[in-house]
């Protein structure tokens, strides 16, 4: 799931660093892939680096239920077959692609239907002392946290997901992450066909789309 996915299911949380943590893996990731900390069973003395432990641990279900769902196979599935015509010629794979589309779509639809906000989110995050956050990433085996830093001061700048509610904006949101690996993912005209099939999909899963939130809440309380 996205950043604003994790968010939902601890929306009613006061921690901000147990917030962080629900995002911290895909924050590193985004920050630098060569980054991989398993930081699962370590316990701190700082009950704040805990949070941020107890946070991750969540985001690490989440994506497990979430990934082995039948929501998820079935609809990242028909996303790839959907989207496949509209980026002909495209280096990005539509495995990939139909992913990280619903992953999107979803967070729209949390936005646009007002589940969250996310303004919220961004409070939590500013909440938070940077001292505290380099204390969990060195525990954790993080030896130099340059770039991970300048991202996360950038994404908390730019308040990026914002831009999630704008359903014209999925595919641009797309491109932003498939120019991570590849350099020049789509043409214009890919964008904008992207753009229509994005846009009928996500109307057909406003009726249905919280059933996943709810079966993976559901197996988040047998934990």
């Amino acid at each position: 799931m996205n950043f604003l996915s994790h968010y939902y299911f601890d929306r009613h949380t006061t921690n901000c660093y147990h917030i962080l943590g629900t995002v911290l893996p895909d924050l590193l990731k985004n920050a630098d892939k060569t980054i991989i900390l398993h930081p699962e069973k370590l316990q701190h003395s700082n009950p704040d680096v805990n949070a941020l432990i107890a946070g991750w641990n969540k985001h690490l279900a989440v994506d497990r239920f979430f990934h082995s769902s039948d929501f998820f196979l079935t609809h990242s599935h028909e996303l790839k077959k959907l989207l496949r015509p509209a980026i002909e010629g495209s280096p990005v794979k539509p495995f990939f692609l139909g992913h990280i589309a619903l992953e999107l779509i979803i967070d729209n639809l949390l936005l646009t239907t007002g589940k969250i906000q996310v303004d919220d989110f961004y409070v939590h995050l500013a909440g938070c002392d940077t001292a505290v956050i380099q204390e969990f990433l060195t525990f954790s085996g993080l030896k130099d946290s340059t770039r991970f830093f300048k991202f996360y001061e950038e994404f908390k700048r730019s308040q990026y997901l914002h831009t999630y509610a704008e359903t014209h904006q999925i595919a641009y949101a797309l491109k932003r992450i498939c120019m991570r690996i590849w350099q020049n993912p789509f043409t214009p005209q890919h964008e904008a066909d992207m753009n229509e099939v994005l846009g009928h999909y996500r109307d057909e899963l406003m009726g249905s789309f919280m059933d996943i939130f709810e079966e993976i809440d559901n197996k988040l309380q047998d934990l």
